[in-house]
């Protein structure tokens, strides 16, 4: 009897765990189906106002339309875009916390930061790159440059005293002006911010000089007269500024670098979320509405596969290094 007993007691439970793993399989089908049931929060590395809080919030407020939940903005600036990386990569992997990451926190501050709070690569699953942005070289108009060869013959002229804001160390508007220091050959002095945004209202009120500012960030102070346009970073014209010349043809030849901005979630999410987010963003991406609002910021929408955007990070990382290498620059 109590032999049978304890088969019995043996069969329930070996029931009891097939059940159990029967509804484990089908727990991640439902789970994926069921995402998302809550608000969603993108972390923002930078301050509000500046390109990549600008262009989170137009993704951000179609994502919120496409999905069916709130998408709330959470910034938090700091070192280069680190203290916010860092916050969004210990985040639980459950598509709930995304992070709008740039090419300074994925493919540059690796060679530029001794210590990172977190591994690019590693610690984040990447879901697409969100937009394409030249930077902008603008003036205070009060200062006495009015095209890039009179800034380098002043700058020239006057060594250590024209001052470049950023939004931070190790960030592309840095990098950008340490790239332009190297090939025109001038010494100007950067002055990091926490923050695109603060800088600028610096260069408006004239405590810095110039900046290599991200074009969505500062082309509403282009077309309001506050700021003064010099060149663009890219290749080529800008069609929202076609008047403004590229470095290249305005007096260095050689000269680029362009900034991108990409959306990630953290490490080991389920796949069947990031198809879901990959998808939804690729259409929010797709959108007339979307495509026209970030056109007007000079920004060019992106939407492409997960590996796709890995493989664009890894070419990239590797050619930010050496810029970093070449410039000398460096944090502790």
């Amino acid at each position: 009897m109590k032999h049978a007993n304890a088969i019995t007691r043996r069969g329930f439970a070996l029931a009891l765990a097939a059940t159990a793993a029967a509804g484990t399989l089908a727990a991640g089908p439902a789970a994926a189906e069921a995402y998302p049931a809550k608000p969603i929060t993108i972390v923002v590395p930078f301050a509000a106002g500046g390109t990549t809080d600008i262009l989170a919030r137009v993704v951000g407020d179609a994502l919120k339309k496409e999905l069916g939940q709130p998408v709330v903005v959470d910034n938090r600036a700091g070192a280069g875009g680190n203290i916010g990386g860092a916050l969004a990569a210990k985040a639980s992997p459950d598509g709930y916390t995304l992070f709008m990451g740039t090419v300074g926190t994925h493919a540059i501050n690796a060679a530029l930061y001794k210590k990172m709070p977190f591994d690019p690569i590693k610690d984040f699953a990447p879901l697409t790159r969100v937009a394409m942005v030249p930077n902008l070289l603008v003036a205070n108009p009060s200062r006495p440059y009015k095209n890039v060869k009179e800034l380098i013959a002043y700058a020239k002229a006057h060594p250590g005293k024209v001052s470049f804001g950023s939004s931070g160390n190790g960030s592309s508007i840095h990098l950008s002006g340490e790239l332009f220091d190297t090939m025109a050959k001038v010494e100007m002095v950067h002055v990091p911010y926490k923050g695109s945004a603060p800088a600028v209202t610096d260069l408006i009120g004239g405590q810095i000089d110039i900046m290599f500012d991200n074009m969505p960030s500062a082309i509403q102070h282009v077309r309001s007269g506050k700021l003064r346009p010099i060149a663009v970073t890219t290749a080529k014209r800008s069609p929202e500024l076609p008047d403004v010349p590229t470095i290249a043809e305005a007096g260095v030849p050689g000269y680029e670098a362009t900034s991108w901005f990409g959306m990630f979630a953290p490490a080991n999410t389920p796949a069947p979320i990031v198809t879901r987010l990959n998808t939804a963003l690729v259409k929010v991406l797709a959108d007339p509405e979307v495509k026209k609002k970030l056109a007007e910021q000079g920004a060019e929408p992106y939407g492409e596969k997960p590996e796709q955007f890995a493989e664009f990070i890894r070419k990239e990382s590797a050619k930010w290094s050496q810029v970093v290498k070449a410039s000398g620059a460096s944090v502790d």
